[in-house]
């Protein structure tokens, strides 16, 4: 199966930077699909990369713009419900409206993220749309659609919105921090493992019809995480670990402010730990990565983090 020309929806996020950088440099030809080209121009640095204004949820403009691909990588994810964007149009509806116009494009590969314990019956809203997508990209992966998709734990690398919000949060918050749920388990994986699983899915016909899960070498409880953080960005605070009535009381409450920092569906998530049992090997350590970017905005790291790409 050759793969020259690949549509990316969600290509301007984080971990769609990061693939866009890698494919860019194995001379892949990349769409981008956005609403608003202007706001990701910093993109343009990459080689043979396109920004095409289209909306990616009106199946008319979708099927459109995937004439002439090859592949296709559907990255779009929300963690929390805000206004018409809800778990079920942003994970399975378009996850059918993507299907449908590979099948009418004769798209032959498809690459679809997905998240750790997502299930159509898991503990969360979140994950029960997840797991419906996943199910339902996999219904066709075979009828001239080959299908993989990808289940990692919490990404962590350059720009990325889990460790820099705890590291926003640390610095605003005097003296003490009270941490939801302290006991969750995670597994991170770096972005760059992530980006590299799926370029080598592109061409290896053996992960075909595979739900591949992605965790990094080690795992932490979120108290674990939060202190490491602290201490990478050199912020002094007693991070104490809430009970669970609390840490319900806690999403309840936050749940209601403006950004939904963290809901009772988050926590809901989080009755499931994000490990792999077994997967692919991603080995990157967060040690190793997270000091080199924690304390500097997310969209600085990352445009340093194209730079070094396009110059390798």
């Amino acid at each position: 199966m050759k793969v020259r020309t690949i549509c990316i929806l969600g290509g301007t996020g984080f971990v769609g930077s990061h693939i866009s950088a890698k494919l860019a440099s194995e001379n892949y030809r990349i769409k981008i699909l956005t609403r608003h080209p202007q706001r990701h121009r910093h993109l343009l640095v990459l080689p043979q990369l396109t920004l095409i204004k289209a909306d990616i949820h009106n199946p008319t403009q979708l099927a459109s713009q995937l004439k002439g691909c090859d592949a296709a990588i559907n990255l779009v994810g929300i963690l929390n419900e805000t206004g018409k964007n809800s778990f079920r149009r942003v994970h399975e509806e378009l996850a059918v409206k993507v299907v449908n116009a590979c099948k009418q494009n004769n798209v032959q590969r498809l690459l679809h993220m997905s998240a750790l314990n997502a299930d159509a019956g898991g503990p969360s809203e979140y994950l029960r749309s997840k797991g419906k997508a996943e199910n339902y990209v996999h219904t066709f992966s075979g009828q001239n659609l080959a299908t993989t998709s990808f289940r990692p734990s919490v990404i962590f690398g350059p720009g990325d919105s889990f460790l820099n919000r705890f590291a926003g949060l640390l610095k605003q918050i005097p003296f003490f921090f009270p941490l939801a749920c302290p006991n969750a388990l995670f597994q991170p994986v770096y972005v760059g493992d992530v980006a590299d699983a799926f370029i080598k899915a592109l061409t290896d016909e053996t992960n075909i019809g595979r739900h591949i899960n992605l965790c990094g070498p080690q795992t932490y409880t979120l108290k674990q995480l939060v202190e490491f953080t602290a201490k990478t960005i050199d912020v002094r605070r007693k991070i104490i670990g809430l009970p669970d009535w609390a840490s319900r009381l806690q999403a309840r409450l936050m749940g209601v402010l403006p950004g939904k920092p963290f809901t009772m569906d988050n926590y809901n998530s989080m009755k499931a730990d994000s490990v792999c049992t077994q997967g692919e090997n991603c080995s990157t350590s967060l040690e190793m990565i997270a000091p080199k970017y924690l304390g500097k905005s997310g969209h600085e790291a990352l445009i340093q983090k194209l730079r070094e790409t396009t110059r390798s």
